[in-house]
């Protein structure tokens, strides 16, 4: 770290945390705090509480408790009002949350005037006004049966107590994408921040318990950086569902542990998806559009096409339009309106980003730009690997990082073979100046989320998720509110 600091000033900073956690309507302390640094400068920006696994045991029973003897899960009414409520909370504050966001994540400012913050803020209002029209009972119709008229409708109830788990790379989303639609779903949360990026989570439990009638109990918000308090709150049985984004490995742990007290599990993981150009392509637009996307927030996004798959004759010409567009990527202070891309989270995971860099290199792919560490910060440059083959390791593993590999192909076929040719199935992208060539390519390849040309999907009423282990179930759209209902199929003797 760039502070040299005395024990003593340590200590006393750490007898105090900058935030609370929010456990049955009241914020309070934990009995340990934990740092939590700036990755575009090594500085501190304050410390979290350390919540205990007692700590997550309380929050749960909070939960359980609001949920069993509240209204919450059957006054709409009172939903729609506190999730207006938050949006309002959320929208008032929002130069507070962009600062923090900034400070703790290394988001970029023009991030967070989109998917870092101001988007998120859209999914509570979202879900508040989706609230208004979305009916919790189906009717079936009647049906004649051994001489008697029977009726047959379903009603959509509330799953119960939600653990929420969320991953550092864009705390405001994730958090929000869960937490809206199981309010507004009737649920209780028991939300847990991502370890690296406590601060910003505990602000939003803040502002619920301070502008919001949100009951006691609904919502609980936790910080910790110890491994039993996550697995607390995956196999406690008062705990009738749990939805995580991170790790595929940590995925698969928790739907294993989950599925000792069968609970429901949602899973948003990770990705390696692909962005095809076809050989009627504009390459200038698929050079921009690829060097962009593969940097965004440092590459630490799950959804990023971090595969270029190219037509073979014309590979050599995309690649040096690709690394043109590199060099225009901006990086540095994420404060500076005209930077594009920050830094990554810590310098373990920078360490881990330009180990698959220098592996790919020494099995054959070819380094055309980028590959190495900048500071002060945990800054990495943007990174162009060329002539990468598909089986490879940097073009099978996610590496949370920027860096594009780019893969030839010799046809549409091919192209598919190659997208497909993945554990992961998140997202992707085609280029075609021919739409419906383009659209049958998007067709066959299995992602839960795609882009032809160019499209934007990314917004609250559009499901987002995966195929294959890119994850289980849908956030945002109604699609993301059902994940939190269960279904009850009722019927009466009519007459």
């Amino acid at each position: 770290m760039t502070t040299n600091r005395s024990a003593a000033s340590v200590a006393a900073d750490e007898s105090k945390a900058d935030r609370q956690l929010l456990i049955g309507g009241r914020l309070v302390d934990a009995e340990r705090t934990y740092p939590s640094y700036n990755p575009a400068t090594e500085a501190l920006v304050g410390h979290a509480p350390d919540a205990t696994v007692n700590d997550a045991h309380l929050a749960i029973a909070a939960a359980r408790g609001a949920f069993d003897n509240g209204v919450w899960a059957t006054d709409v009414g009172l939903r729609i009002r506190c999730l207006e409520q938050l949006h309002r909370a959320l929208t008032d504050h929002v130069e507070e949350l962009r600062e923090l966001t900034i400070a703790e994540v290394g988001a970029t400012l023009s991030l967070t005037r989109a998917a870092q913050l101001e988007d998120p803020i859209k999914i509570v209002r979202y879900y508040a006004d989706l609230l208004k029209t979305y009916s919790f009972t189906e009717d079936l119709g009647p049906v004649e049966y051994l001489g008697q008229q029977h009726r047959r409708w379903v009603e959509k109830e509330a799953a119960g107590v939600v653990s929420a788990i969320i991953a550092y790379n864009y705390p405001n989303q994730l958090a929000l994408a869960k937490l809206a639609p199981a309010l507004a779903a009737g649920c209780t949360v028991v939300l847990k921040a991502a370890p690296a990026t406590p601060l910003i989570t505990l602000a939003l439990g803040e502002l619920i318990q301070k502008y919001t009638d949100i009951p006691p109990g609904v919502v609980n918000i936790l910080s910790s950086q110890q491994v039993p308090v996550g697995e607390a709150l995956t196999i406690h049985p008062d705990v009738d569902l749990v939805t995580f984004t991170g790790s595929t490995a940590v995925g698969r742990a928790i739907m294993s542990a989950a599925g000792n007290g069968l609970k429901r599990v949602f899973l948003e993981l990770g990705g390696k998806s692909a962005a095809i150009a076809l050989d009627d392509a504009d390459y200038q637009g698929v050079g921009q559009y690829a060097a962009f996307a593969a940097t965004l927030n440092a590459g630490q996004a799950c959804a990023l096409t971090t595969r270029l798959l190219v037509p073979r004759a014309d590979h050599d010409t995309v690649v040096d339009l690709v690394a043109a567009n590199m060099a225009r990527v901006r990086f540095g202070d994420p404060n500076d309106r005209k930077t594009y891309m920050g830094p990554l989270i810590s310098a373990a995971q920078r360490e881990k980003v330009d180990g698959l860099v220098q592996r790919a290199v020494a099995e054959g792919a070819k380094l055309v730009t980028g590959g190495e560490k900048a500071g002060p910060g945990y800054f990495y440059k943007p990174t162009l690997l060329a002539g990468v083959d598909p089986n490879s390791e940097i073009a099978q593993e996610e590496v949370f990082g920027p860096v594009l590999a780019v893969i030839a192909h010799d046809g549409d076929d091919d192209a598919v073979r190659i997208a497909n040719n993945s554990a992961y199935g998140l997202s992707g992208a085609v280029f075609s100046a021919d739409h419906d060539r383009a659209l049958a390519v998007a067709r066959r390849v299995r992602t839960g989320t795609f882009s032809i040309n160019g499209g934007n999907y990314f917004f609250p009423d559009a499901p987002f998720g995966g195929y294959k282990q890119s994850g289980i179930g849908r956030e945002m759209g109604v699609a993301g509110l059902e994940e939190f209902l269960e279904r009850k199929t009722l019927a009466s003797i009519l007459g």
